[in-house]
């Protein structure tokens, strides 16, 4: 019993590994104030103030269109 333990642990932890290594980064978006229409570039929404205006993009500047 011991040695199956011994060999499960290196299993789970490739088995992770291997699943992060085919993420892609998450995209950008721009969010615009629903208060005063000021815009930022996000990756996730800044809260129930803010509205999506545009995206996604591949840089945290918003400048690169991404190609889906």
């Amino acid at each position: 019993m011991r040695k199956c333990k011994r060999h499960l642990l290196p299993l789970l932890l490739l088995a992770a590994l291997s699943a992060a290594a085919g993420a892609r980064p998450a995209y950008w978006h721009w969010w615009r104030s629903k208060v005063d229409g000021a815009r930022i570039c996000m990756q996730t929404p800044p809260g129930d103030g803010w509205r999506h205006s545009a995206g996604p993009y591949l840089d945290a500047r918003c400048t690169r269109p991404a190609q889906h």
